[in-house]
């Protein structure tokens, strides 16, 4: 078996994810939750179900913001890997379900680097590589790195595909 890949993501990408899963949560919060108070007020002979339904999931989104914001990502940060070899890409993530990537550089079609608000916010880029199966991210690495890991992999893939 290959050994774990080498290189991690930059450790920013930690506040990152716990923005963006904060966001994620709340916004789903605030869709189931929005109802219950409007029948509590529309019915209020009966708003007590209403009331502790609302409370329920309150303290299921703070729970889940506990384990997503503070429990989650280090845990997923140690498990993210990225390795360019001589001839592929070797991607390793996953907490529960773990997952292993081997791209080699002859199937690589394109690569991209992105950059939202939030990454944009601690000077992160992904970089995206893509092949005929779909596209693999490397989420998290400083903008200059992304730059420098994109241009390579091109670079590698523009020579492998010269050599078939």
């Amino acid at each position: 078996m290959r050994p774990i890949p080498k290189n991690q993501l930059d450790p920013k990408i930690k506040n990152v994810w716990r923005i963006s899963d904060a966001i994620s949560l709340t916004i789903i919060y605030l869709c189931c939750v929005i109802a219950w108070p409007i029948v509590a007020l529309a019915a209020p002979e009966e708003a007590w179900w209403a009331w502790i339904v609302t409370g329920v999931l309150t303290a299921v989104w703070v729970a889940c913001l506990i384990i997503w914001l503070i429990v989650l990502p280090p845990i997923r940060w140690m498990r993210w890997r990225y390795e360019v070899g001589e001839n592929e890409l070797d991607i390793a993530r996953g907490i529960v379900w773990r997952k292993r990537f081997i791209i080699p550089f002859v199937r690589v079609q394109n690569t991209d680097t992105k950059q939202g608000p939030i990454l944009r916010a601690f000077n992160l880029a992904s970089v995206t590589v893509a092949t005929a199966a779909g596209e693999h991210e490397i989420p998290g690495l400083a903008f200059e790195e992304a730059d420098e890991l994109r241009d390579r992999i091109a670079e590698q893939a523009r020579l492998a595909q010269e050599d078939v």
